[in-house]
């Protein structure tokens, strides 16, 4: 009885004091109230990995601004090749969208202290696929709006260009850069409508952004794709420990990444030249960001890039990509 006193008296204590106990006995933690193979980390607080211990989370996320960008129309940009599948572009529009939206409603139940927005940049789709899109945002209880990209805008600003799919890219992209300019308070996440997204993708960003930032003492660059060309040369790599799984120091990613306020701004004309013309490669501004800055990826993926099966810019590897489709 005496044991069982001063064993709650330490467990009060250590919480007071601000410490954990772990009991690998009952494979609890009495301090957290916890199972050990429950999540243990408190987001915007402390995250803690086992064996490894806890990091206290000196950068928190307060917002996420997710600016989606849409084109309905065209298949596949600056190539003739069709993607997995071979359907038309609405319908990895619509399970791009769709399966975004679920990553945000899961991660909400577990966040719910995060604020989240969604602006859609959506270049010319027709009236019958805007319908679709709105009827999958419906579905969702969240803050959406749909921006329409104006073309005439950007006629001055961005160079001219062989052909008028390249312009509508840049103009797009350059549009959802300004977006996050002017509108992130915090972190802000740019999405292409071209990526399956796994249901606990953005729960893993956000609780691996604060732990591994918090780590490192600055802002950082995510990509949630892994993406094949990281294999293909004999590149070095750092692995980090995220939320739930590991993390690599990758030097480019494609135009889907999550970064915060801080770090669009600091490096603000890399994304503005990035989109005055087709360079090469299309991310040369953004990748030279990632030689002063820290840019990690999954292993394994969160989100799956949707082309063809022989693009290095394509398909994760280790994804059971039918039940991914389907499930979408």
């Amino acid at each position: 009885m005496k044991k069982n006193i001063l064993k709650k008296i330490f467990i009060k204590l250590s919480k007071f004091l601000g410490y954990e106990i772990i009991d690998q006995n009952t494979f609890t933690s009495p301090t957290l109230e916890k199972k050990l193979n429950d999540d243990l980390s408190i987001i915007n607080q402390k995250s803690i990995i086992l064996p490894l211990g806890e990091v206290k989370i000196t950068k928190k996320v307060n917002s996420i601004l997710i600016i989606f960008r849409s084109n309905t129309n065209i298949e596949i940009w600056d190539q003739n090749k069709k993607r997995l599948f071979e359907l038309p572009k609405i319908e990895y529009t619509l399970k791009s969208l769709g399966s975004l939206l679920k990553s945000i409603n899961f991660c909400k139940q577990k966040y719910s202290n995060i604020k989240f927005k969604i602006i859609i940049v959506d270049d010319k789709s027709n009236k019958e696929n805007l319908d679709k899109i709105n009827n999958i945002i419906n579905k969702h209880r969240l803050d959406i709006n749909i921006v329409s990209l104006d073309h005439e805008k950007y006629k001055n600003v961005i160079k001219k260009q062989n052909n008028e799919n390249t312009f509508s890219n840049l103009a797009s992209l350059l549009c959802c850069f300004e977006i996050g300019k002017q509108q992130t308070d915090d972190l802000v996440f740019f999405v292409e409508d071209d990526y399956l997204h796994f249901e606990p993708m953005l729960e893993e960003m956000v609780a691996s952004y604060e732990r591994i930032a918090s780590q490192l003492k600055k802002d950082i660059f995510m990509c949630p794709a892994d993406y094949p060309y990281l294999y293909m040369d004999n590149e070095k790599t750092n692995i980090l420990i995220g939320n739930k799984r590991h993390w690599r120091t990758i030097s480019r990613t494609l135009c889907t990444f999550m970064t915060s306020k801080y770090l669009l701004n600091y490096y603000w004309k890399n994304f503005y030249d990035t989109c005055l013309d087709r360079n090469d490669p299309f991310e040369k501004y953004i990748n030279e960001i990632y030689l002063n800055e820290f840019c990690i990826s999954p292993l394994k993926s969160l989100s799956l890039h949707i082309t063809n099966v022989n693009s290095s810019y394509g398909l994760s590897p280790f994804i059971d990509y039918q039940k991914l489709w389907d499930e979408n």
